[in-house]
């Protein structure tokens, strides 16, 4: 996989420093040539029949540990005080529609999105559940399927001079990383950045740092000696293309302006939040201004077993403000309509708050969000029942969401990916888009 630099950098004598060299060396990990051949599957797939893909890029925004549904976007005001829990209720822009009252600002954009309140898969486990959610496939915890991003990246390759598919800061993690691209193997794996909120963040400078040592030529060098390792590649298209996306890639002012978050008003940092996540998702925007297809943020730390209402004081209002940042931004910029947003987590909480203050796993209903992307905004598709334990309307499974993704960036989930044994897998053997979000 390919990361990107931060921190001190400790240089060798002929003047590219260790970083420089791994960070070209990981070209070869995410296979520049496989990704490209990619492209030409973005044809066939306008070409396939199905619906015209309605974005061009797509933002998970990933709640890791589990949102809890009842104080957030599906309140339960009129529940026992076990269930209803600490929070209550406010107004929305959407008629007949509330949300626990430290969601303010999403509530007074709740016109820009949908909301699915009936997410469901019955799962517990948060390793299972992760990759369930994250490839719309059910398998293992270790992951047997790609996450949605590394089949898009496979599907739909590059669109510009940055790869495809990148996680911010990284994968989701527990007890290992998740999400990951699996038998697809690493050329589509994602583009780890690190942490846009520390102030050392920005991708190393390629200059001339040096004026006794050509440290482009020597970037080139290595570049050269890669492609020359990979030239039996029957995926590569010709040599001269791995050259000319690999020094894009590394060199280009294009992709060291799209990490360049140092570049953005402090004000409309200070909009989106002095945080990881908040800054995670400004970078994402700048990423997919940049071409990228697919992001995936991480944000963990919603495990909340005990002591959920202190913990929960400090997060719902970072992401009540970061997320209704980025819906509003995106829009400002003329880019919401052709990028499709999602937030989700790998299950809800459970109904009633338990002896140590807090909510345990919850499988049975979640909360999702959808922003952008050709999604008809302004709705609630689906319902929990009174005390939000069970889906009491329109049932949405891990595949359902997968496939309405799918739709959105014109993936044909009916394709089959061969594993490295030659085993054709569908992309998705269940599941269909949800169409009420695109009515």
């Amino acid at each position: 996989m390919l990361r990107l630099p931060f921190g001190p950098r400790h240089s060798r004598c002929d003047g590219v420093t260790r970083r420089d060299f791994l960070q070209v060396g990981g070209l070869a990990a995410i296979g520049l040539p496989a990704l490209l051949r990619s492209e030409a599957r973005a044809d066939d797939a306008r070409n396939s029949g199905l619906p015209a893909a309605t974005a061009k890029s797509v933002i998970l925004v990933y709640l890791g540990g589990g949102l809890s549904h009842h104080d957030s976007f599906d309140p339960k005001p009129d529940a026992p005080s076990e269930v209803k829990g600490k929070y209550g209720a406010i107004t929305t822009k959407t008629p007949g529609v509330r949300y626990g009252e430290l969601l303010p600002r999403m509530a007074s954009i709740s016109d820009r999105f949908s909301l699915v309140r009936s997410g469901t898969h019955g799962n517990d486990h948060h390793e299972t559940a992760t990759n369930w959610v994250l490839s719309g496939k059910f398998g293992s915890a270790f992951g047997d399927y790609p996450a949605i991003g590394a089949v898009v990246s496979h599907e739909l390759g590059f669109r510009g001079p940055m790869p495809p598919y990148f996680a911010v800061p990284k994968n989701p993690s527990f007890t290992w990383e998740l999400g990951k691209s699996a038998f697809l193997g690493g050329r589509y794996e994602s583009f780890k950045t690190g942490d846009p909120n520390d102030p050392e963040f920005r991708v190393q400078d390629l200059s001339l740092l040096n004026p006794k040592v050509d440290r482009r030529q020597s970037l080139r060098q290595a570049v050269d000696n890669l492609a020359r390792q990979v030239e039996s590649d029957d995926q590569m298209k010709t040599l001269d293309e791995f050259q000319r996306r690999a020094m894009d890639l590394v060199l280009s002012p294009e992709s060291r302006r799209a990490f360049d978050v140092q570049r953005e008003d402090p004000r409309l940092r200070d909009r989106y939040g002095r945080t990881t996540t908040a800054q995670s998702c400004l970078l994402a925007r700048r990423l997919v201004e940049s071409g990228v297809r697919f992001v995936t943020i991480n944000s963990g730390g919603w495990d909340h077993h005990a002591n959920i209402f202190a913990s929960l004081d400090n997060r719902l209002p970072e992401i009540d403000k970061c997320l209704s940042a980025l819906i509003e931004d995106l829009d400002s910029r003329g880019l919401l309509d052709s990028t499709l947003v999602v937030c989700m987590g790998e299950f809800g909480r459970s109904p009633k708050v338990n002896n140590m203050a807090g909510r345990d796993h919850w499988g049975h209903v979640a909360s999702l969000l959808f922003a952008g992307g050709g999604v008809k905004p302004g709705q609630v598709v689906g319902a929990s029942d009174e005390q939000g334990a069970y889906v009491s309307d329109r049932p949405i499974r891990p595949s359902d969401v997968a496939a309405t993704i799918y739709q959105a960036v014109g993936v044909d989930p009916s394709r089959h990916l061969m594993t490295p044994e030659n085993r054709p897998v569908a992309i998705l053997d269940e599941g269909s888009p949800v169409a009420e979000l695109f009515a």
